[in-house]
């Protein structure tokens, strides 16, 4: 019988319900999904175990945890034999933990995944997805911060709890509090991702970034992972080869102990993970994946991609934990790059983007902002970010704007808007680039920094929050969003398939939350008190 898989963790979830077919719309193979259920259920088991023994978790331990949950995130890993690997990984470990424990504790089975996507109540069901989901985002921030020496002990006890609960909890109520206490915790996870990438590459910088690709051998490298791109750049240094970013990577320009050390780093190539398949068609140079977002290759190009961290394609060159890009190095002095500088313009037409509007350099002028909106010159702040799919509704938004409001924007959904000729305002563009989905602290402490200079809470600050989501780190920003009691979020294109109609209508009376309806409707509701 042929395998069919169930996953509705992401938007692409099919007729916003769920996948359950021989495949995803993601190109996930129901083979995939089986494996990663496998590993989630593996993952909980073990979670559950350690628990029981009552020791510190370990960092080996939460490290597995941690990467275990992020290979499960849509568009990380689509090659069962490699999630499989993880999973008896998690085994051994597993058996390890309990021969080394005193006294030994009852032995802990695996969690049959099937139990939650076949629960028959459905908000418990709902919560339960909910929790899990915002788990995987926040394993993805926590890795981030462990490969650059950050860690937090409560945080990794917290993953054990909320896993074992996933598993066992019936109690709807604990369930609705462990939703907000994910949500608390997830954003103490990005506060410490904050604190490792500003404290290993600095705060970052405002910087205009270039689309043209210069002539002569390149690597583009793709992802979230700045550590994977300083190791990439230590080692193309002197070789000749310009880096490139694309997509989450772009806001790596903006860290100055990235940009000003490394030359070399020239530039952005194309636009939004999702036209990767066009735009990597005919690329003369390398692609390196150091985390999501991967789309299914296509043959043209398929011989190019590298991957490294917790990525994984069937049939793809994987560099390990060694990071030895020296394979990608090779491939990209092979392939030569253009014969002539080339333009690879914004998904509007541009030349040019900047970024590196964290909330150093933002707040930083708070007392010209907050003097700017009593005088008038500005009306009102958006925050339109998110996980960008192929929608156009953030781009007509972010155009009908008025020319006395700012636009923050962040993650990939910014490629949607951030090359647009909206001007200046203020002495400030208009469009600030907050960076990627990694750096939605900035965001928020933009916010709570407004808020404080206005002597105001943040849902009283002229600001509206317009997101799009799309995968398990939207999840994740998002319950840190309500867990900090930030009211009135526009979220689309749909709502999440995973909230049942009962845990949505809590969330929308609780903390006003709304889908999207149009671009127009829409502005003109924010704007409706300005």
């Amino acid at each position: 019988m042929d395998e069919m898989m169930f996953c509705y963790q992401c938007e692409q979830a099919a007729n916003c319900t769920a996948c359950t077919g021989k495949a995803g719309v993601c190109g996930k193979s129901a083979e995939t999904a089986d494996a990663q259920d496998k590993l989630t259920g593996a993952l909980i088991g073990f979670a559950t175990l350690l628990l029981d023994i009552g020791r510190p978790i370990q960092p080996p331990q939460a490290l597995l945890l941690t990467e275990g949950l992020f290979t499960t995130i849509t568009n990380v890993d689509f090659d069962p034999q490699t999630v499989a690997q993880l999973t008896d990984k998690v085994w051994k470990a597993k058996q390890e933990a309990f021969a080394s424990a005193s006294p030994a504790p009852a032995p802990v089975s695996d969690y049959d995944m099937q139990k939650l996507w076949q629960e028959p109540d459905p908000d418990r069901k709902s919560l339960c997805s909910f929790v899990l989901f915002g788990l995987r985002g926040m394993a993805a921030y926590s890795y981030h911060a462990r490969v650059l020496g950050y860690t937090d002990g409560e945080i990794d006890l917290f993953f054990c709890t909320a896993l074992r609960a996933i598993a066992q909890e019936r109690d709807k109520d604990k369930l609705f509090q462990l939703v907000e206490d994910t949500g608390r915790m997830a954003y103490r996870v990005m506060a410490e991702l904050d604190k490792a990438n500003t404290g290993a590459f600095g705060d970052p910088e405002p910087v205009e970034v270039p689309l043209t690709i210069e002539k002569g051998p390149f690597i583009v490298i793709s992802g979230h992972d700045l550590y994977d791109a300083k190791c990439l750049l230590e080692q193309t240094e002197g070789k000749g080869i310009n880096v490139y970013t694309h997509s989450e990577m772009l806001p790596a320009h903006g860290y100055p102990e990235l940009k000003k050390r490394f030359p070399h780093l020239k530039g952005n190539f194309g636009t939004a993970w999702q036209n990767q398949q066009r735009e990597f068609e005919d690329i003369p140079a390398p692609v390196l994946f150091t985390t999501n977002c991967i789309m299914p290759l296509r043959p043209s190009y398929a011989d190019r991609v590298f991957t490294t961290s917790v990525v994984s394609y069937p049939g793809v060159t994987h560099i390990g934990e060694d990071r030895d890009f020296s394979p990608v190095i090779a491939k990209a002095l092979e392939l030569g790059g253009y014969p002539e500088d080339t333009l690879i313009p914004g998904m509007n037409g541009g030349s040019v983007v900047t970024t590196g509007f964290a909330h150093h350099a933002v707040l930083s002028h708070a007392e010209e902002i907050v003097q700017a909106v009593h005088e008038g010159a500005i009306r009102h702040f958006f925050l339109i970010g998110g996980w960008d799919g192929t929608r156009r509704y953030y781009t007509d938004f972010a155009k009908l704007t008025p020319p006395d409001t700012v636009i923050l924007t962040l993650a990939c959904g910014k490629f949607r808007l951030n090359d647009l000729p909206l001007g200046t305002v203020a002495g400030l563009p208009r469009i600030l680039d907050v960076g990627q989905c990694n750096d939605a602290y900035s965001a928020i402490q933009i916010a709570l920094g407004l808020a404080g200079a206005f002597g105001c809470s943040v849902n009283e600050l002229p600001l509206s929050i317009i997101l799009c989501w799309f995968e398990q780190k939207a999840v994740c920003v998002l319950m840190a969003l309500l867990a900090l009691g930030i009211r009135g979020i526009r979220l689309g294109p749909t709502l999440p398939a995973f909230l049942s109609p009962g845990v949505a209508a809590v969330l929308q009376e609780k903390y006003d939350l709304r889908p999207i309806t149009t671009p127009e409707d829409d502005l003109a509701a924010c704007l409706g008190g300005s």
